[in-house]
């Protein structure tokens, strides 16, 4: 039977990790626990959704240090209170996930297009090595280069390498107001609008289509002041043919796309990708089977349902590799079928720098073994736990 570790401070974070013998698994709130490598079995579980809470906060300075298993939706919260937020949007968040577990899987949100991803806007973390090292990069100064970055590192390591134990962030102001703009449109056409907008002066922070491909709809959010995004958003409906949404119809139209984004299914496989912008409708074009699609048309990045077989998503990860992009296994079904399935496509050459680095940080991967398979693959069996 797996124990489960569950520390609610540094010290008894870097405890476990020190006098804890053989292979960790890293768990948070377990929204992404089949995304990735499927992991190998365990010798312990460390739970750190006892990490939680904020830290410091800096209104001033726009900035805030958190503790990793705090649930991503509070911290937003209590930002709120003093008109900041953490300027990205992920759909996991209304699920309970935790802010180290955002970071761990790379996830980002419909506004990425215009703040980037949780990597852009963390500007330091204290992490707890493999050999129980506690290690600290950058601060709450934003322009602060000091020391290795450690940080990058650990975003979309899915929980090797090291133990996120908090991340210090940079704030952006919460606006006034936002106001959506929808056209319905299917795929192909969403291209061209979603070029229309980005020439527009509307500036749309986000810009998303999610539907089939025989139908669905673009949404982009305008952010500002109350009677200025309101006017950008009405001039941007006119251009584009499309409609601003009414206050809760905005939110409801969001918050169906969120779904569309995490949505479970039983017998299939869930993709991201990500490729340059206008290779996007090429390479979906490309893919066979194709279910529910979110698309970011500005940014190259979809979400995608696949037949759960092998071979299909074997071919869906090298079409995204042909045009120079990647793709990660977000959803797999439970038990042997799924496990077969591959989480990544094709090793690029920098997968030669990833392994140098994962042997150098944790050579007995003693975390979340089997995360980064085949990329970093399983050790040889030597009949003795690491």
């Amino acid at each position: 039977m797996t124990t489960t570790l569950a520390p609610t401070t540094l010290d008894e974070l870097r405890d476990a990790v020190l006098d804890r013998p053989g292979t960790l698994r890293v768990a948070g709130a377990g929204t992404a626990a089949d995304w990735a490598g499927t992991p190998a079995p365990a010798d312990a579980v460390l739970d750190v959704t006892g990490l939680a809470g904020i830290v410091t906060h800096n209104p001033g300075d726009m900035t805030v240090e958190v503790r990793a298993g705090t649930p991503f939706a509070a911290l937003q919260d209590e930002l709120g209170e003093h008109h900041q937020r953490v300027a990205v949007d992920p759909a996991r968040a209304s699920e309970g996930a935790t802010l180290g577990g955002l970071f761990a899987t790379a996830d980002s949100g419909p506004r990425a297009l215009q703040y980037g991803s949780l990597r852009d806007v963390v500007i330091g973390a204290t992490i707890v090595l493999a050999d129980g090292t506690v290690a600290r990069s950058g601060g709450h100064v934003i322009k602060n280069v000091a020391g290795y970055d450690l940080t990058k590192l650990l975003h979309g390591a899915h929980g090797t390498l090291g133990v996120i134990a908090g991340l210090v962030l940079r704030l952006h102001p919460t606006p006034q107001a936002a106001a959506t703009v929808a056209v319905a449109c299917d795929r192909a056409a969403s291209d061209d609008l979603a070029r229309r907008i980005a020439d527009s002066p509307a500036e749309a922070v986000a810009v998303q289509w999610h539907g089939a491909d025989q139908g669905g709809r673009l949404l982009a959010v305008v952010e500002g002041s109350e009677s200025g995004a309101d006017a950008r958003a009405r001039r941007l409906a006119d251009a584009v043919g499309g409609e601003l949404l009414a206050p809760d119809d905005a939110t409801a139209a969001w918050e169906a796309h969120a779904a569309s984004v995490r949505r479970r299914h039983d017998d299939r496989a869930v993709l991201r990708l990500g490729v340059i912008p206008s290779a996007l409708t090429g390479v979906l074009d490309g893919i066979e089977g194709i279910g529910d699609v979110t698309t970011s048309p500005r940014t190259g990045v979809a979400t995608v349902s696949l037949p759960a077989d092998a071979d299909v998503v074997a071919a869906a990860h090298r079409r995204v590799a042909e045009a120079g992009g990647t793709s990660t296994l977000r959803q797999r079904p439970p038990g042997p079928r799924g496990a077969e399935l591959p989480a990544f496509g094709p090793a690029p050459a920098s997968a030669a720098v990833l392994r140098a680095v994962a042997a150098s940080l944790d050579p007995d991967q003693r975390l979340g073994r089997g995360r980064l398979a085949p990329w970093v693959p399983l050790p040889e069996p030597t009949g003795v736990s690491a």
